[in-house]
């Protein structure tokens, strides 16, 4: 399937930008900024169910067979936030980019605690700015829209197909040099999960006093972390 791709940029390096569930590529707005001014074309998609993209059947599978479809081959660096992790790791070795960053990646699915993907479509069906914000205190107003934006153009259907995903994705080992980013307060990645990736051969940094979306909760420590690998 044929992802919409938002690009922006002229520079020599090429990023790819993939967004976590619930999200669209409007979440990456001030990494995008950084990037461009770092010299990058940025290549942000949405993924199938997602933003502007079509509708269909999901399985993490086919969000990966959408970004080998949709994106090039090569890039200098591709980052997958959470979802977005997930599927750029099952896309990696086609993609082959030169550097990979995935953040706080949602690799073994089993720790989203039960009833979560019924909780994520009220979410989704209520939100409103003054309830986006107050769920994420630490956000800019920027980032309150983006979500918000995200939200009216997601795919409720989505959330109950992640019920059905199998449960365990780790990879066994990176196939180009790979950052694990993790989220000191994750609910998604274990210590345990953390302990294994390192010995699959990932480098692991975690991201203090952060959860899940650490590019939201503090884009300087997000940006830190990546010292190296942009």
């Amino acid at each position: 399937m044929k992802l919409h791709v938002h690009e922006r940029g002229d520079g020599d390096k090429v990023a790819l930008l993939i967004h976590g569930g619930l999200s669209d590529h409007g979440t990456w707005h001030a990494l995008e900024d950084e990037l461009v001014r770092r010299g990058y074309r940025v290549l942000a998609c949405d993924l199938r169910g997602h933003g502007l993209s079509p509708r269909g059947e999901y399985r993490p599978e086919l969000l990966a067979d959408d970004l080998v479809e949709s994106l090039p081959v090569g890039a200098d660096i591709a980052i997958g936030h959470s979802l977005g992790g997930l599927s750029l790791a099952l896309a990696a070795e086609r993609l082959r980019p030169k550097k990979a960053v995935y953040s706080d990646p949602g690799f073994r699915l089993g720790t989203i605690p039960a009833g979560a993907h019924a909780g994520m479509k009220q979410m989704v069906a209520n939100a409103t700015l003054e309830s986006i914000r107050a769920m994420n205190p630490r956000w800019s107003e920027a980032d309150v829209a983006a979500e918000l934006a995200g939200f009216r153009k997601f795919d409720r259907s989505f959330a109950d197909a992640i019920g059905s995903f199998d449960q365990d994705y780790v990879p066994t080992a990176p196939v180009v040099p790979s950052l694990v980013q993790v989220a000191e307060h994750s609910f998604i990645v274990t210590p345990d999960l953390i302990e294994e990736l390192r010995a699959n051969g990932f480098d692991i940094r975690v991201v203090a006093n952060v959860s899940h979306c650490i590019h939201r909760d503090d884009f300087d420590a997000f940006m830190k972390s990546l010292d190296g690998w942009i």
